[in-house]
């Protein structure tokens, strides 16, 4: 049984309330009127050259002709009400931006988990226990996400524009789509995506511990069938998930190609969580029958997903970018224009890195060497959903600051509050699981 060290418990807890303090203090800082959002723009390129300053005090000439196409927000209101609402929008968009990211990973878990009970994998079963404490932050993390919609929904904030009804009275593109895209069948079809998830982790692990007392295969065989069932559902509801919460904060830019886009990176943030959790694990004694083989074996999905997530992003951008029809390049021109470094260094984090990293097979089974490229995953596709979220809620006004840094910490130290002491809450091994030898004895 593993126990939750008070040292592990302290350090998150501490992150947590570092992060909640700058979390509220970026709220305290957002203006709250126009003169206080010009500002602070002004304050804030001060050294920077006075561009955007010089924008704010004369309000922002450069972007008429590409607005409305690029972000679809506010046709007849004045460029000082868009810049404040993009400054008041920058900690809701942090905090949106950490608090999904750290739900995928958990999301990205309970897929790969189902994907190993439904193809009764023989190497895996030692890592379960390390996959479900992983995905019991999916309870907490849904609700969280849950929250922050609704809150959007209730006007709250700007993140969603096509929430606005005096934006879609004057979009006939919002028109169109306000079958799909209105604020009761949104958050009704989020309430179902995150129970449906949350159901199935519950009952999985509920089966994998009775499994353990069980003196027949009868849990087993059931979660099996559970796990294959929820696949279908699982791969459904995670690309309307993706359209829904992050594709639609631009909603005239769509991409047929998104949902398997989103898949991929949480699926590899998954997996290389799983990893790094499970060395920490081992350094301190425990799983003591995961071996090198099982490590080499994560880090094999670790670059190999890594890979599909670039031939995704290429096929994505590239065939965007050739085609340069113009409401689909739009989404591209503001990225490469406003958030260049962004952009492309998290191309470089999630493809290039990992492929020199975890290219030779050595090196999968060095620990160290793999925390060190997870490290680089995990920040990669952090700066991935960066650079989904922020463009159309913030535009060029970003930053990373004090929202985003806290937003990061807080979401962290809860992470590894509430999936560690989950950990504490069963044996780290299953006792009973048919292929339990096979994964003890794995060697590749």
């Amino acid at each position: 049984m593993y126990t939750f060290s008070n040292r592990l418990k302290i350090a998150s807890i501490v992150l947590m309330a570092v992060g909640l303090v700058g979390i509220i203090g970026g709220f305290v800082m957002a203006p709250g009127t126009v003169e206080e959002a010009k500002a602070m723009v002004a304050s804030h390129d001060d050294g920077h050259g006075g561009d955007h300053a010089e924008e704010a005090a004369h309000p922002m000439v450069a972007d008429d002709h590409g607005e409305a196409e690029a972000h679809g927000e506010e046709h007849g209101a004045s460029h000082d009400e868009h810049l404040l609402h993009q400054l008041q929008n920058k900690p809701w968009a942090a905090l949106y931006v950490a608090a999904f990211f750290f739900m995928m990973i958990s999301l990205g878990v309970l897929a790969f988990y189902a994907i190993q009970r439904a193809a009764q994998a023989g190497w895996s079963p030692l890592l379960f226990r390390v996959m479900e404490g992983i995905t019991a932050y999916l309870v907490p993390g849904g609700i969280v996400v849950f929250v922050i919609l609704l809150l959007s929904v209730l006007h709250m904030n700007h993140l969603f524009v096509w929430m606005d009804a005096d934006v879609v009275a004057h979009d006939a593109l919002l028109q169109g789509k306000s079958g799909y895209l209105n604020p009761t069948f949104f958050l009704i079809r989020a309430a179902v995506f995150l129970g449906g998830w949350i159901a199935y982790r519950e009952y999985s692990r509920k089966l994998s511990l009775q499994q353990d007392e069980s003196d027949d295969n009868s849990n087993f065989k059931l979660n099996f069938r559970i796990s294959a069932a929820f696949l279908v559902f699982y791969l459904i509801s995670e690309s309307i998930m993706s359209w829904d919460w992050i594709m639609s904060v631009d909603p005239h830019w769509f991409s047929t190609l998104f949902g398997w886009y989103i898949f991929a990176s949480m699926f590899v943030s998954g997996i290389t969580v799983i990893a790094m959790v499970t060395i920490y694990l081992k350094s301190k004694g425990l799983l003591k029958e995961v071996n090198d083989s099982h490590i080499h074996d994560l880090a094999k999905f670790m670059f190999g997903i890594s890979i599909f997530w670039t031939y995704l992003w290429f096929s994505q951008f590239m065939l965007i970018w050739y085609s340069n029809i113009p409401e689909e390049v739009t989404y591209y021109v503001t990225r490469i224009e406003d958030y260049k470094l962004p952009f492309f260094g998290m191309v470089a984090m999630n493809f290039l890195f990992p492929v020199l990293l975890l290219m030779n097979s050595d090196y999968k089974r060095v620990n160290w060497f793999v925390v060190m490229a997870g490290v680089v995953i995990l920040a990669g596709h952090y700066m991935d959903i960066f650079n989904a979220i922020m463009p159309a809620t913030v535009g060029d006004q970003w930053y990373i600051g004090i929202p985003e840094i806290s937003s990061i910490l807080f979401f962290a130290g809860f992470f590894i509050f509430w999936i560690f002491r989950a950990l504490s809450t069963a044996p780290l091994q299953p006792k009973r699981n048919p292929f339990i030898e096979e994964s003890r004895h794995f060697h590749y």
